[in-house]
């Protein structure tokens, strides 16, 4: 109790460098470095040279409208959502989703009327304790002022663990994997997770959307695989 008290009358540190701060959660060198994924397919935020539409989704667009990822997932990011994700390090939420308002704050075109986090399994959602989307998304609905579904989208079913799985293994691995509970009809909405991969988690619950009438369909990530 007594070093959380005094840790409160401190000035915040970055936490990166731990250098003092007067406001915010990294100082403006460490924020500079990050691996920040400015330009990007517009479909699908696949790091590019240039921000275009990729060949794959030229070729074969995925059912979402829009995708868009704050950083790659390379370090120092990657530790920060490994410690989110796999070990409760919950206080990393409020820095990733921090990172991410402030890159979408700036954006010019209309936010979404309603944000939905990616959903666990019920049972993988009482072994974790936690959904680490969620967790990244109460920040974003506070810091944009968008409200969020908390349990607009349910995973109807268990799936695999997709590290190490090919596109295909992932695309077989989330059909059908979503519902949603009640209607969208005529919404703009933003499914928001931690890592955008390969996009077959997103396509699932895309099309589980369009189904309940959602018109257009953004996803955020707070980091993108290179």
């Amino acid at each position: 109790m007594v070093g959380r008290a005094l840790a409160a009358l401190l000035p915040p540190r970055c936490r990166r460098c731990h250098t003092p701060l007067r406001g915010g959660m990294l100082c403006p060198p460490c924020s500079a470095e990050l691996p920040w994924n400015h330009t990007a397919c517009t479909r699908c935020a696949q790091p590019l040279a240039v921000a275009t539409v990729c060949s794959g989704c030229q070729a074969q667009p995925p059912p979402f409208d829009q995708a868009w990822a704050a950083l790659r997932l390379e370090p120092p990011v990657q530790h920060w959502i490994h410690a989110l994700k796999y070990r409760a390090d919950l206080a990393q939420a409020p820095l990733l989703g921090t990172l991410m308002c402030a890159q979408l704050a700036r954006r010019a075109a209309p936010l979404p009327q309603l944000l939905l986090p990616v959903p666990l399994h019920a049972i993988r959602l009482r072994r974790r304790g936690y959904n680490q989307a969620l967790e990244i998304s109460r920040v974003l609905a506070h810091g944009l002022s968008i409200p969020l579904a908390i349990r607009a989208a349910e995973r109807i079913r268990p799936t695999e663990d997709q590290i190490g799985q090919s596109a295909a293994a992932r695309r077989r691995n989330m059909r059908d994997a979503f519902a949603i509970n009640g209607r969208l009809d005529g919404l703009h909405v933003a499914l928001v997770d931690d890592v955008m991969t390969t996009g077959a988690t997103f396509a699932s619950l895309a099309r589980a959307c369009r189904a309940a009438g959602a018109v257009r369909i953004e996803v955020w990530a707070a980091a993108r695989t290179p």
